[in-house]
């Protein structure tokens, strides 16, 4: 087994906490290098690291085959096609793009050049979800009536990160939160006919979207979006009924925060939700009424690394294509001219 030998653009919160320490302890990956303009943050951690002070120096390595995007998101097409034409391999941070355009363009050139390209859409390996996709596949609920899905916080300070609060295409929660949202409800259910919704800045001083509220209409049933940062006490974040009962099921995936406390993910309890945040599953099997709790599934990141790797090295197909992540574009586009004409979108 040959590592693949892979470089962060960036070593901020996103390059510290949801790719270093999977690339670190996964054999299949050396973490070979960061690009760091002036600090040293990475080699803290990793002292054997190299550091880039310059994206082209670090493309024109040719030891790295791997190169991670994890910049602001509208520096992504900028920073994707560069890393595409050094014929470098490359996973992309969520929002894949600012446009479907943009999209586009990146698909187009990454089929040229003969590259994997790949975006992190990494919750869809949440034990919340998994465990959501499970009810829904085993037919428990019935017929899908009604989905609703919310990424909630209580926090209106606005972040000491200029860039998040600054207007422009490719920023905003709904670029930020909702895309992790919309590719869930897009792996449940497919593409929507139509859209319509609700984006609104209510953070004082905000002058970006930070609140949305999402409809996605499908031919059956529909399924909502919602993210606010005025949400203390919080619904569950995962809510359908079907023509058989219900499963309400809390947003309670610990990775994140077991990798903000330090833990790594090659830990014994990784991944594993606390046995109090179990789903609840009310329904109906053979005539009988059930109403039982229902144990949460392991969420795991590093399965979409190793499906990274598989790629790489053996032609297998990345965990998500780009195809996927322009999917989502397209939908925060529909949303955003929906907000605007305050209208229904078809697609």
């Amino acid at each position: 087994m040959k590592p693949i030998n892979t470089a962060l653009c960036s070593y901020g919160m996103s390059g510290r906490v949801f790719h270093a320490p999977f690339i670190s302890v996964n054999p299949k990956f050396n973490l070979y290098g960061v690009f760091e303009r002036t600090k040293n943050e990475a080699q803290k951690h990793y002292p054997n690291i190299k550091t880039f002070r310059s994206l082209e120096s670090l493309l024109a390595d040719e030891a790295v085959e791997l190169v991670i995007v994890n910049t602001p998101n509208v520096t992504h097409f900028d920073f994707a096609k560069k890393v595409i034409n050094a014929g470098k391999h490359l996973v992309i941070e969520k929002p894949f793009t600012a446009t479907v355009a943009e999209a586009d363009a990146l698909i187009k050139l990454a089929k040229e050049k003969n590259v994997q390209m790949s975006v992190y859409h990494n919750r869809r390996y949440d034990s919340d979800f998994k465990t959501v996709r499970k009810v829904i596949n085993d037919g428990l609920l019935g017929t899908i009536i009604e989905a609703e899905f919310h990424y909630d916080r209580f926090d209106a300070a606005l972040s000491y990160k200029t860039h998040k609060e600054t207007p422009s295409i490719g920023v905003g929660s709904l670029y930020d939160l909702g895309s992790h949202l919309i590719d869930q409800a897009l792996q449940l259910f497919g593409m929507p006919e139509a859209v319509f919704a609700d984006v609104d800045a209510l953070r004082p001083n905000s002058k970006v979207g930070d609140y949305f509220d999402v409809k996605l209409f499908y031919p059956t049933h529909r399924v909502i979006l919602k993210s606010s940062y005025y949400v203390r006490e919080p619904l569950p974040g995962n809510i359908l009924h079907g023509t058989k009962g219900s499963f309400i099921k809390t947003k309670a995936d610990v990775q994140e925060k077991q990798l903000i406390a330090g833990k790594m993910p090659d830990s014994m309890d990784w991944g594993t939700e606390p046995d109090n945040e179990k789903g609840l599953l009310h329904t109906e099997n053979n005539g009988k009424i059930i109403k039982e709790l229902v144990p949460s599934l392991k969420g795991n990141y590093m399965t979409y690394f190793d499906a990274i790797y598989e790629a790489i090295r053996n032609h297998k197909s990345v965990p998500v294509s780009a195809e996927d992540g322009r999917n989502v574009i397209k939908i925060i586009e529909a949303a955003l001219r929906s907000n605007t004409e305050k209208k229904v979108v078809k697609l």
